[in-house]
């Protein structure tokens, strides 16, 4: 199976879609996944995507 589509839709993004998390502070990590805080939007990693949409993490996101 070929390999060559891989990542294909964020090439384009800046640094890959790489960057620091600013919920959990990670750096280096996939930056994909954008959620709204309040009135802001935020692109969080996997991880930190999936707890706040479980409503965990509520005290990390109220200092942003």
């Amino acid at each position: 199976m070929a390999k060559t589509h891989r990542g294909h839709g964020i090439r384009s993004e800046y640094n890959s879609g790489r960057g620091t998390c600013p919920v959990c502070n990670r750096t280096g990590v996939k930056v994909l996944y954008s959620r709204e805080i309040g009135d802001k939007t935020i692109n969080t990693c996997k991880r930190c995507n999936v707890a706040l949409g479980r409503g965990k993490l509520q005290d990390a996101v109220a200092n942003l």
